[in-house]
């Protein structure tokens, strides 16, 4: 399908021209900006591209760079294509680099590039964009940029937004001028789930959105037979026989004072109960210490330990990267960044771990996961953090068989599986397409 370098009605022209100049005054103050000016220079293209390059993909932060860095993977094995990949963070660059790096020594030389993503300015998209000349641009999950799609549309290049989601309250921001999102619509939509598929047809129209699966399900790594690792042989050596023993994983610093009182609860109906404490940041490890100190709670760090744990006693896992594996060993677990609004993070682990995890109410950031495994009774939402104490209580007390909630975890995250490979086929789909268009 040919993409048309449609004529933009005068109003809409207009408010290019208005939204390029409202970028002139911005400038000087995003150079001081903490988190913008590491690579401002990148992010105003003061040095146009050198280099052109086939596709272009744009990751916002950290999660997305994650499946940039699968695209570019996948891409890269199967074809020679030349790939620029950006992002807006600091986080996001970390990652790609990671990918970068792990991938080139194989590759010809220059066919993967990583860089800050430019300012929205138009004028500085239309450097970026006749410097690169990309084929093809790939905007991950919500990459929405008026002045890149603009200059993308009146270059006549295809867009493909792939993983892609729209929350309802953002669709009611956009719908206040639906003919300009009608004239930047991307030529393909990959969305996540029927629900975003209709707020993303209903902001662009629906000719080319379909639903694919969530990239954020290849990422899950299913559980594998024989593989031992050193904190599972820990848990192993130094916990008593038969000790119910519970992970409080990834807690934020928000929830420490609730989570004192979750574990009071915890020792009270169960006094031999071990607790595997672990923060989502290292740095907070002295301040849980005192707070657990100062509510009569004894504590020990996983790194002193060097002989058997003692019933009742409350372990912080101040190892990095040790939190997954442990999950593993535990007879119920509760996963944090859930009683206060932050987001959730990742109950897959327990789960796949053989161990139904407990969560808080917010969990909006694992949204894309689904209800099923909800319905299924393999996750529980506890209201507050009584509630989860409780909830724990009483998997401790009447524990669900390991293997079967294994089993039928591996199952469910199988079966979301493909999404990668999807959005790669459309990608190449796309410009196979436009290059036959250039043949004929």
């Amino acid at each position: 399908m040919p993409v048309l370098k449609k004529t933009l009605p005068i109003t809409i022209r207009g408010a290019f021209r208005v939204y390029d100049q409202l970028w002139r005054p911005a400038l000087p103050v995003l150079r001081h900006h903490v988190k913008l000016r590491e690579g401002f220079d990148q992010r105003i293209l003061k040095r146009p591209f050198r280099r052109p390059a086939d596709i272009w993909i744009q990751a916002a932060s950290a999660g997305e760079s994650h499946l940039a860095g699968m695209l570019m993977e996948r891409l890269t094995a199967k074809t020679d294509l030349r790939i620029l990949s950006t992002t807006n963070t600091r986080q996001g660059m970390d990652i790609l680099a990671a990918t970068a790096n792990r991938i080139s020594p194989q590759l010809p030389r220059d066919s993967l590039r990583i860089h800050y993503f430019p300012f929205d300015r138009p004028a500085v998209m239309r450097r970026a964009v006749t410097s690169l000349r990309p084929r093809l641009m790939v905007l991950i999950e919500t990459e929405i940029w008026p002045g890149l799609l603009h200059t993308l549309r009146q270059a006549g290049i295809p867009v493909v937004m792939v993983n892609a989601r729209l929350q309802a309250h953002s669709l009611k921001a956009y719908r206040l001028w639906p003919a300009l999102w009608r004239h930047l619509a991307p030529h393909r939509i990959l969305a996540v789930s029927p629900p975003d598929a209709d707020r993303l047809a209903h902001l662009f129209g629906d000719e080319n959105v379909e639903c694919m699966p969530n990239m954020k399900f290849d990422r899950i790594p299913l559980p594998k037979a024989g593989q031992p690792s050193t904190v599972i042989h820990f848990w192993r050596r130094h916990l008593p026989p038969g000790a119910p023993f519970v992970v409080l994983g990834s807690i934020h610093r928000t929830e420490e004072r609730v989570i004192v009182k979750m574990i009071a609860y915890l020792q009270h109906r169960q006094p031999d109960v071990i607790v595997g404490l672990f923060p989502r940041h290292m740095h907070r490890i002295k301040a849980l210490e005192e707070r657990l100190r100062a509510a009569g709670l004894p504590t020990c760090r996983r790194s002193r330990i060097d002989g058997p744990i003692t019933a009742g006693s409350i372990v912080i896992g101040d190892i990095f990267g040790e939190l997954a594996r442990s999950y593993e060993y535990a007879a119920a677990a509760f996963v944090g960044g859930s009683l206060k609004p932050v987001g959730g993070h990742n109950f897959l682990e327990p789960l796949l771990c053989g161990v139904p995890p407990v969560i808080g109410p917010h969990w909006h950031a694992f949204e894309w996961v689904g209800t099923e495994l909800f319905r299924d009774q393999l996750v529980h939402v506890a209201a507050d953090w009584r509630q989860a104490a409780r909830r724990l209580v009483q998997i401790l007390r009447s524990p669900f068989p390991p293997t079967a909630v294994q089993r039928r975890a591996v199952r469910f995250c199988a079966r979301h599986r493909g999404g990668t490979d999807q959005a790669c086929r459309a990608i190449c789909d796309i410009l196979n397409s436009r290059h036959r268009e250039r043949l004929s």
